[in-house]
């Protein structure tokens, strides 16, 4: 089988039993499967939920907590717990786990960005398995992934994964409820994800995590549009990691053969980039972009909005919509400055060729 680069995410209905304590069984189980899929050479990524769950009943809460101080005390005191959970059985197996906590500004900011990339490769790069979570502890509700199933799809973008695993209590998904329905019928395989599945999803997986199937479905659809295939469902065992990577999981594979991997200066400017601006282009300029596949030059540039230096991430309109977002290598100042001095020269004398916006720093909407 080919080597492969995999995201796991396991949550807390998975990891956890009814009361928030972390168990055992189902670590080992865990573990054992993601030991024997690093021991057949494929890179493995962990996303693990698990803190919250695993801190509340410390504190003395009889559930999991519905405020954000309770979820944030309770992510402190379990966050340790859980790693150090990690840390002692995957010794078992001889490896050992670097933990990462990210926030939503780790990714929107590119600096950090950048530095999340690039630890997480040399990470992979030395045999060291990343367990990653959000920080819980810091985090406030504007600046959050919303859950473990969003992280683990802008992880497995980030990282340029193969495959994407999202473990849960339920086996795949479904076409209605398995637990109301006892005649549902359970998807094998699905190209894509539709807004009429999203609709049917409902409610949360367990009372111990936050993301439901809904979630998991909104998060595969990410995940697809970053270029990774995806897997949602369960299995036990040391071998069920493997089998879900040779088509034989318990579950539902959601994504064709075809997908293409987005290189991650677009992934930053689709998904985390704040937009500084707009410019608006001629119909001339729209069909070079949008049809051929070419860079944004200044002579298609008519008017722009906004102050921003160069660097900055605009959104570009045509003549009807907005077509996309992109990285500027002109500050608003001097797009302004070249659209004057062109409406004042005659026809024929020459435009800067520069781009504006580089085809590579482009993403259409």
């Amino acid at each position: 089988m080919e080597k492969k680069r995999v995201v796991v995410k396991i949550g807390s209905s998975s990891l956890t039993n009814a009361k928030g304590v972390i168990d055992q069984e189902k670590l080992t189980d865990h573990i054992s499967s993601i030991s024997k899929l690093k021991k057949a050479g494929n890179e493995v990524i962990l996303v693990s939920s698990g803190a919250v769950a695993a801190g509340f009943s410390k504190l003395g809460y009889p559930a999991r907590p519905v405020t954000l101080k309770g979820k944030q005390a309770a992510a402190a005191v379990g966050q340790s717990i859980l790693i150090q959970n990690y840390y002692e059985q995957l010794a078992n197996h001889g490896i050992v786990p670097a933990q990462i906590l990210l926030t939503r500004n780790d990714f929107s900011k590119r600096d950090r960005y950048r530095n999340a990339y690039s630890t997480i490769m040399e990470l992979l790069e030395r045999g060291i398995l990343p367990i990653i979570n959000e920080n819980d502890t810091v985090s406030v509700e504007e600046l959050t992934f919303g859950d473990n199933d969003m992280l683990s799809a802008l992880v497995s973008g980030l990282v340029h994964a193969d495959q994407l695993i999202i473990l849960t209590d339920i086996n795949g998904l479904y076409d209605s409820n398995p637990k109301n329905n006892p005649e549902a019928k359970r998807y094998q395989y699905l190209p894509e994800i539709t807004e009429g599945l999203k609709e049917a999803a409902q409610g949360t997986g367990s009372k111990v995590g936050t993301g439901g199937m809904k979630s998991k479905l909104i998060a595969a659809e990410t995940a697809l549009s970053l270029g990774v295939k995806v897997f949602i469902g369960n299995g036990n065992g040391e071998r069920k990691l493997l089998d879900i990577l040779e088509g034989k999981g318990d579950g539902t594979y959601i994504g064709s053969e075809d997908l293409t991997s987005i290189n991650t200066n677009r992934q930053w400017i689709s998904l985390h980039s704040t937009v500084q601006g707009k410019i608006f282009i001629d119909h001339g300029a729209e069909i070079a972009i949008m049809k051929k596949g070419r860079s944004l030059l200044p002579a298609g540039i008519e008017r722009v909005e906004g102050d921003f230096p160069k660097g900055s991430v605009v959104e570009v309109y045509g003549e009807k919509k907005m077509l996309g977002k992109g990285e500027v290598l002109y500050s608003s100042q001097e797009l302004s400055h070249i659209i004057e001095i062109r409406k004042e020269q005659k026809a024929g004398i020459p435009q800067s060729t520069m781009e504006v916006i580089h085809r590579n720093k482009w993403v259409e909407i």
